[in-house]
């Protein structure tokens, strides 16, 4: 996607701003439609940094593979002179941002045209997606349907073609699971692989940098210049994998629909030559009784809230749900802490242990396919059960600091479904590179 963008706009003087002028007019389209996947638009800001790529372009100099094109950012990160609320109301009036959050720095230097804040779940506490303060984006089965969270809106503008790409952030799968839930790919690196620095945090344990796209080539033109590593494309053979699958844990209550795509998928796969081998990763059942009491996230979320939940006032703006999980921190103490840090650690080297001679492991990136948006909005209780399975598999790869992509896998017609292929921390050349692979054995016939 983002190479023949790129040829379409050298071949006009106007390129990028033409482009940029069409998503603009696109999104403005789509708001006035009800939808509500941006929190702010900047479009005269867009403009200004289209007509700027299109001179640079005139000049000869071309500054990456994504100048010109336009790339939406989650409402956590700081953009130079934009409020940065994290999609809360009870942040929405501080001051703007003196400088550019390190991502976003890096985009605007490789000459990409910002393009909007996205909608997401308050301050990235969700994998569903929900807002009551600004909407709830929906994308699948005729914009009925959930986009997942939390980078809900910024799956919807890349989905929707607004943008070639989005910039998010994974916790928990918050970048799997929308690419998941509107048929895209999303990355979520090694911790660590990419600043952090000016978005507004989550989990200091489990916050990563990373985006969704269209095709797994571009989210590595994007990992190339987020990261600053140089990608090495390897001509991967399929019988040259070992990957490793499950039947524990990752499928439990899945979907019939997410079990025949994967199964299709696995089996197509295998036509091809890449080897599969079960493994028996019992493990992971470990995770939610390690959580059970709101685990690190709830722990660090809390201590970075805890002096905006504790006033009554800013209590209330609060969304209930939100506030009700970042809470459960409060009771966590210093040794249960540490207890938990140290539980992880054990199950990451089990977990590493078990697939250190696989290339990757290949799993559902959500058991249920993306549900429907209206029973969700008044039921507390489907909610929680439904945000548990949501972020359940997509959960795993954050807890044992791995990485992962997604990547759809579900026939035309049919609701969206993500592959994940995920491997250990550091892995990310390997599984970008296996990812390619896999993406086009997908394409290449009906599965």
């Amino acid at each position: 996607m983002i190479k023949e963008l790129q040829r379409l706009i050298s071949q006009s003087k106007h390129g990028a701003e033409e482009l940029t002028q069409q998503a603009i007019d696109q999104a403005i389209e789509y708001q006035a439609q009800g939808g509500t996947a941006y929190i702010s638009l900047d479009t005269q800001g867009a403009l200004a940094a289209a007509k700027a790529a299109d001179l640079i372009r005139e000049s000869g100099y071309i500054a990456s593979p994504i100048a010109g094109l336009t790339i939406s950012i989650k409402d956590l990160y700081d953009v130079q002179g934009q409020v940065n609320s994290s999609a809360s109301k009870v942040l929405s009036r501080q001051d703007s941002a003196t400088q550019d959050a390190s991502a976003v720095l890096k985009l605007r230097n490789a000459g990409a045209v910002l393009f909007g804040r996205t909608n997401m779940s308050e301050f990235a506490f969700s994998g569903l997606g929900l807002n009551p303060h600004y909407g709830t984006p929906t994308y699948a089965d005729q914009f009925t349907r959930i986009a997942g969270g939390s980078t809900s809106g910024g799956a919807v503008s890349v989905a929707l073609g607004h943008s070639v790409a989005a910039l998010g952030s994974d916790t928990g799968g918050s970048l799997r699971i929308p690419a998941a839930f509107c048929g895209l790919v999303g990355f979520k690196p090694s911790s660590g692989r990419i600043s952090t620095d000016g978005a507004f945090p989550l989990s200091f344990s489990y916050d990563t940098v990373g985006t969704i796209t269209h095709t797994v080539e571009d989210n590595i033109i994007l990992d190339e210049i987020l990261s600053e590593q140089k990608f090495h494309k390897t001509a991967l053979q399929p019988k040259q994998l070992k990957i490793a699958i499950t039947d524990d844990y990752v499928l439990d209550d899945a979907e019939p629909e997410v079990l025949q795509a994967y199964h299709a998928t696995l089996k197509h796969l295998e036509n091809h030559g890449i080897v599969f081998e079960k493994v028996n990763l019992s493990e992971l059942y470990q995770i939610p009784e390690i959580n059970h009491a709101g685990g690190l996230t709830a722990a660090e979320a809390w201590y970075i809230h805890r002096d905006l939940l504790n006033d009554p006032q800013k209590y209330a703006q609060y969304d209930q749900r939100v506030a009700q999980r970042i809470s459960r921190g409060q009771h966590i103490s210093a040794a249960d802490y540490l207890l938990i840090q140290k539980q992880r650690q054990a199950l990451i080297d089990a977990v590493s242990e078990k697939l250190a001679s696989f290339d990757a492991w290949i799993y559902p990136t959500v058991a249920i396919t993306p549900p429907l948006l209206e029973p969700l909005q008044n039921d507390d209780d489907l909610f929680f059960k439904t945000n548990a399975i949501v972020l359940r598999n997509t959960t795993v790869i954050n807890f044992i600091d791995g990485c992962a992509l997604s990547l759809p896998c579900h026939q035309a017609g049919q609701l969206p479904v993500g592959l994940s292929i995920a491997g250990l921390h550091g892995q990310d050349q390997h599984i970008l590179n296996i990812s390619c692979l896999i993406e086009t054995l997908i394409n290449t016939e009906t599965h």
